[in-house]
């Protein structure tokens, strides 16, 4: 069978899913970086706050912007990353959708919307939603890796588009824009009493800011719509690819199959899996009697036999793993081969360390 790196090579969008503390953040740069090694432009998202993508490539930090990693890899393939900054994403759309500097302004300085997007970013899979759009449709990658957060809300963006289409298109956000104004519309002459009241002593103008920032977003919210919509649409095309990633402790396994079944509810192909921090025996074809033997003589009894007793210990645990991997396999009902990630040595810290998971994704298994 082929390599999860030559079988993602033609997607357009891959988004890695799965529970916190197993290796999916580095998976994710590992994938991308595999990918560019094939001669793609590829770029890297995380939208994970401790940073760990940056630390994966060798980094202090990631903006929200694109940033290349120079001497990642050969030409023609480019390595790009980025850490998505919600509320960032959602003032580039802004500035993107209105063309009037002055409306622009007006609605970049509103209270309201400074509120509503601070808020709004803290729902990464709003501001998620936004910036695939962007890299899909407005950079020239050739492949768009998503990082998801660690959590089972992974895959609540899959129904995040249609939330915020509901929201954008329903008849409550109609009220707000209709001819009339909001204390026409909303308010009655008592309520419009008491606003008044509260500017006065607070300074704070609540129904004046409502009405101009819901006057002012009127002109972008079809262009905010259409965006939606078509990344609702991406998410479930051919060239986007999810790949779920865990580990064969008994947690993250059964979390992955409760991500399996939400892609089958949600009408996607089988995703990919990659069990990651698994256990490789070591004893081989020795037990571990045959192994304290053969060390003795150089080690002494004591400390061979120490040294086989661990390697037995492992084993056990290879084993364990083993059985946890097949037993997930065959209740996914998994058609190419599970990505078995072997336990690393130490953490990945650079790019040295990035390679040599890319290899592993590379390579037939």
């Amino acid at each position: 069978m082929s390599a999860i790196a030559e079988r993602l090579h033609e997607r357009d969008v891959v988004i890695c899913v799965g529970s916190g503390g197993v290796g999916k953040t580095t998976t994710s740069a590992a994938l991308a970086l595999a990918l560019a090694r094939r001669g793609l432009r590829v770029c890297v998202v995380t939208i994970d706050p401790a940073r760990r993508l940056a630390t994966a490539l060798g980094l202090s930090e990631l903006s929200n912007e694109p940033h290349r990693i120079e001497g990642a890899v050969e030409e023609p393939g480019e390595l790009w990353a980025m850490m998505l900054d919600a509320k960032r994403t959602f003032d580039e759309v802004i500035e993107s959708l209105e063309s009037d500097p002055r409306k622009r302004a007006e609605i970049l300085a509103n209270p309201i919307y400074r509120e509503l997007s601070g808020a709004i970013s803290g729902s990464h899979e709003l501001g998620a939603i936004v910036k695939l759009y962007e890299l899909h449709e407005e950079h020239s990658f050739d492949v768009v890796v998503l990082d998801t957060p660690p959590s089972r809300n992974a895959l609540d963006f899959l129904d995040a588009p249609q939330r915020l289409l509901g929201f954008l298109e329903g008849r409550a956000l109609q009220v707000f824009l209709a001819p009339g104004g909001l204390t026409a519309r909303l308010f009655g002459r008592g309520s419009a009493l008491i606003f008044s009241v509260f500017a006065r002593v607070t300074g704070v103008d609540l129904l004046g800011d409502l009405s101009v920032f819901f006057g002012a977003m009127s002109g972008v919210l079809d262009g905010f719509a259409e965006r939606t919509k078509r990344v609702a649409a991406l998410l479930r095309e051919p060239g986007t690819e999810f790949v779920i990633v865990t580990s064969p402790e008994h947690e993250p396994s059964r979390e992955a199959r409760f991500l399996a079944e939400r892609l089958d509810e949600a009408g996607m192909p089988a995703a990919e899996l990659v069990v990651n921090r698994v256990q490789r025996p070591v004893l081989g074809s020795l037990g571990r009697d045959q192994l304290a033997a053969a060390l003795s003589g150089e080690l002494g009894d004591e400390l061979a036999g120490r040294i086989a007793r661990s390697a037995a210990s492992i084993d056990l645990l290879a084993r364990r793993d083993a059985r946890s991997i097949e037993h997930l396999a065959g209740e996914l009902g998994h058609a190419e081969p599970v990505v078995v990630v072997p336990q690393l040595a130490e953490e990945v810290q650079d790019l040295a360390g990035l390679g040599r998971v890319a290899d592993i994704l590379d390579a037939v298994q």
